[in-house]
């Protein structure tokens, strides 16, 4: 069966250019992209765009936006399971049809996934994110207790803190034993972490060297959760592959990334969303809020400068630290920080593939590539507008019913699944 795509326009993310054209699919993927094409069926494309599913290089699905540190504790071990197919789905009926998972997710949930047993985008997972003690994934408090933020440690989730180089390759092999796609290391503190500076750089270069040539071993890379200025770097010197938040760039930082190619994921949404759950009432830890408010311009000015000065951007989000859904709210934020809206959908299209190292598959509306695609109302390059004028949603060539956040939620209650099965295959070397 051949599927066309007809009578709108696209935007194949090759460049930054949207024009008049087809997309023909066969057995899950694109053959062809041109106009004036023939099928045995066609999909009405009138007024609509087509773009390659979006990608978001940073969620949690394990977390649903509740900032409140006892919230953890009232939660019931393996309901955070339940709530993570239930964020996969809004994620998915957003228009994200592959995601880098930073933290939570195991190698269950991902399998779940792959077999159809929940619906979701396609998964690159870290399982967990490695920190020193005191560091961004100490969930230590002052009382002595743990609070665990994304989940308790368990034969699929490892425990994350580590320290000194031999500790550090330890848990590497750890990580890749339990099927981790990708190695996340906190080089320095964070916003919502209990007793740590996000100006502060945390690993010393000989664990993180050992760090990186573990991961190279095993034919994976690393990704950083990355704010200050020296840890920014240390991560870049190391080779790390992307900087996470970056929050403290200075001019030297970036030029480093230039000169290796390292990738930039703002995740900009990250710090308005904190802001938003304490106005709303939350219960977030006084000492977050303090934090964020202290972070939030040295943010922007650096991802800002970062774009002006060419850093490769993939879009992320931190989803978890907001609700799940939202995720192209963070485009409106990056065009604010200096990117052209064209930009900004190559960010989270083609940029974002090759961070993930998935772009022979996705990122792009190419011959040979799977059928993973976004239909939106009007021009995309409104990207202020773009997550209300999401109208369809294709993964391998399968539609996906738009659904609101809600509607999920309300179909999960109802007992109601789809099914999807077309995994990306692990990266290779």
């Amino acid at each position: 069966m051949r599927t066309v795509f007809h009578g709108g326009q696209v935007f194949d993310a090759t460049n930054h250019d949207i024009a008049d054209g087809d997309v023909a699919v066969e057995d899950g993927r694109i053959v062809e992209v041109g106009t004036g094409l023939d099928g045995d069926d066609e999909v009405d494309c009138a007024g609509a765009t087509v773009l390659p599913g979006f990608i978001d290089c940073h969620v949690h699905f394990t977390v649903s936006g509740n900032l409140d540190p006892m919230h953890a504790v009232r939660t019931p071990f393996s309901l955070r399971f339940f709530e993570a197919a239930r964020n996969m789905q809004a994620t998915l009926a957003a228009g994200i049809t592959s995601i880098r998972e930073a933290g939570g997710s195991d190698l269950g949930i991902k399998v779940a996934r792959d077999q159809g047993l929940i619906d979701g985008p396609r998964m690159t997972i870290s399982i967990t994110a490695l920190s020193q003690t005191g560091g961004h994934c100490d969930d230590w408090q002052v009382c002595g207790a743990s609070v665990p933020t994304f989940g308790v440690p368990h034969p699929g989730l490892p425990d994350p803190i580590v320290d000194g180089p031999d500790q550090m390759r330890r848990k590497v092999r750890e990580l890749v034993r339990a099927g981790a796609d990708v190695i996340k290391v906190c080089t320095s503190g964070g916003v919502l972490s209990p007793r740590d500076d996000p100006r502060h750089g945390h690993f010393r270069d000989a664990e993180l060297s050992v760090l990186v040539e573990e991961a190279a071993a095993a034919g994976i890379w690393v990704m950083a959760h990355a704010q200050a200025t020296d840890g920014i770097k240390a991560a870049v010197r190391n080779g790390i592959r992307s900087i996470e938040h970056g929050i403290y760039l200075d001019d030297e930082a970036i030029e480093m990334m230039l000169d290796r190619g390292t990738y930039l994921v703002p995740t900009l949404m990250a710090p308005r969303g904190v802001l938003e759950a304490a106005d709303a009432g939350m219960a977030v830890p006084p000492e977050a809020v303090v934090k964020t408010k202290m972070v939030m311009e040295a943010h922007s000015a650096s991802i800002s400068a970062a774009i002006a000065a060419g850093v490769n951007v993939a879009m992320g989000t931190d989803s978890g630290v907001t609700p799940h859904g939202r995720n192209l709210e963070e485009l409106a934020l990056m065009v604010e920080c200096g990117m052209t809206p064209e930009r900004a959908l190559v960010a989270t299209t083609r940029t974002a593939a090759e961070l993930l190292g998935v772009e022979a598959d996705v990122g792009t509306l190419e011959p040979g590539k799977l059928a993973d695609m976004v239909l939106v109302d009007g021009d995309p390059r409104q990207v202020d507008t773009l997550p209300d004028r999401i109208r369809a949603v294709y993964i391998g060539g399968r539609s996906i019913t738009h659904q609101t956040q809600a509607d999920v939620g309300d179909a999960a209650e109802a007992g109601v699944s789809r099914s999807l099965r077309a995994p990306l295959p692990r990266r290779e070397g």
